[in-house]
């Protein structure tokens, strides 16, 4: 056993008290996570086209966070950062899994990430069953399938991992949603008694779209109706799993935490534009505020009072938080990220305003080059590594980071640059090398003649496919010429 997860499971023995009448009385905690869903993705995020009446009933009930933010913006380094309570800087998990290959096209080469989540390192699951809960995940993992690293290896009692897509049908979606609910809810019949910690990771509304027919025709008048459908879909989905505590009589027993990822898809890809950010820059793949905030809904009726709040917060915090508002010990390892919530969601005041630094040194599918970004209070700065330019934004005045300050304000960008180059050298983040395969020719058209981040959508996805439409076949043949086609995010 390594030292890190060694220390974890010493102090928690330690501090953890007996079982007995305080364990029956701890809640049960059920985490659904969506693929690639957007910040106002939901009508209560303001999407009036799309129909999402649970987690509409779930928000009303519950926190709604209008400013959380994933990991980063891109998928299993977002899922390391929330399993662990970690960025994803200090684990050396900075981009998807098994990642992409380098390309002439880029002016640095890709660090060397690790190619699944270590067995040191302890995850959320782990520190439940340690406390004597059952735990179950049920749908993505996206951390690693070899030894060590699967969801079995790192403190899952159940894990139900199926293909990601699925053929619409009457009883299913496009993305096996309903399997992973059935399974789900199964883990709940059998588990009842508790206290159990549901980890339901759906594949929706990631690319490949796909949704029953029925679903896509009544939304003629959306953005994307199948994406529509999806988001449709998924809604329905948790709806069923709610009922299912409900009819336990376990409601007021379950914290149910809703989260995405990273931010929605904006590009033309797969096919599809699914989704914009509006009125965010970006999506996916990018430090803008499109790509980073996501919708976070936290419930606990009878301890959670409803509430909107404004304040960041990152997806670590939630390996504090949970463990706090469980009445378990907060974990007490130094190198952990998160700050707890557990009194703010109680009803609490807001805590002090807090920094929020994001390391991606990454080229991405979906446009975006390597960067880092640092928000303090209500600015923010995004550094490119490759031609270490500083975009400086006024979030309060400027939430849709359309109005760069970094002239304006030069001494501000290069403090804040100063301390996000401090924060990297803490976390051990690793830096990008030149590229000696390099080629001015292809990078131009993909990174300087065209700013993916900067395109607003069209009235519909199609209108805003064909603003894409050329750059796409660039980038696609320049990942395509790298190494054969890449790896599935």
């Amino acid at each position: 056993m390594r030292p890190g997860r060694l220390l974890f499971f010493v102090l928690f023995g330690l501090v953890l008290a007996p079982a007995g009448a305080g364990e029956e009385t701890r809640p049960n905690v059920v985490l659904i996570l969506a693929d690639d869903l957007g910040i106002n993705d939901l009508v209560c995020y303001g999407r009036k086209e799309h129909a999402t009446p649970n987690l509409d009933r779930l928000a009303s009930g519950g926190a709604r966070f209008t400013s959380a933010y994933c990991g980063l913006s891109i998928c299993s380094a977002s899922r390391a950062a929330l399993m662990t309570g970690k960025s994803s800087a200090r684990l050396h998990l900075t981009t998807y899994l098994p990642g992409r290959p380098d390309a002439p096209s880029q002016k640095l080469l890709h660090p060397r990430i690790i190619t699944g989540l270590p067995p040191s390192e302890v995850t959320l699951a782990e520190r439940f069953r340690s406390a004597g809960y059952a735990t179950g995940i049920f749908g993505k993992w996206h951390l690693g399938d070899a030894p060590g690293s699967r969801p079995e290896d790192q403190g899952f009692d159940e894990a139900f991992l199926p293909p990601t897509d699925s053929t619409p049908s009457a009883t299913e979606g496009g993305k096996n949603e309903y399997a992973i609910t059935r399974r789900a809810i199964d883990f709940i019949d059998r588990r009842k008694e508790g206290p159990f910690f549901l980890y339901v990771a759906h594949h929706n509304p990631h690319i490949r779209l796909a949704a029953k027919p029925e679903l896509v025709a009544r939304h003629p008048e959306a953005f994307n109706p199948v994406y529509a459908g999806m988001i449709e879909t998924l809604d329905d989905t948790i709806g069923l799993l709610l009922a299912s505590l409900e009819a336990h009589g376990l409601t007021r027993r379950t914290i149910v935490v809703f989260m995405s990822d990273n931010g929605g898809l904006h590009v033309l890809e797969g096919g599809d534009v699914p989704t914009h950010n509006s009125p965010f820059r970006a999506g996916k793949g990018y430090l803008y505020e499109g790509g980073l905030r996501v919708p976070l809904i936290v419930s606990w009726p009878g301890r959670i009072p409803p509430a909107r709040i404004d304040e960041p917060m990152v997806n670590m915090d939630l390996t504090p938080t949970l463990m706090g508002l469980c009445g378990l010990p907060e974990p007490a390892e130094r190198d952990l990220e998160g700050v707890s919530l557990a009194t703010r969601l109680e009803g609490g005041p807001a805590g002090p305003i807090r920094s929020f630094a994001f390391h991606f040194p990454h080229y991405t599918n979906q446009g975006s080059r390597p960067a880092g970004s640092l928000r303090e209070g209500d600015w923010k700065l995004i550094e490119y590594y490759d031609d270490r330019r500083l975009e400086l934004y006024d979030l309060d005045a400027d939430i849709g980071e359309r109005v760069d300050l970094a002239a304006r304000h030069p001494d501000r960008a290069r403090q804040m640059q100063s301390r996000l180059a401090a924060w990297r050298a803490s976390v051990d983040a690793q830096p990008n090398e030149p590229n000696p395969d390099y080629d001015i020719r292809l990078a131009r058209p993909l990174y300087q003649d065209f700013d993916a981040s900067a395109v607003r959508p069209g009235t519909t996805a199609s209108d805003t496919a064909r603003l894409f439409l050329p750059w796409r076949t660039l980038m696609n043949e320049a990942v395509a010429g790298a190494g054969g086609r890449a790896a599935k995010r």
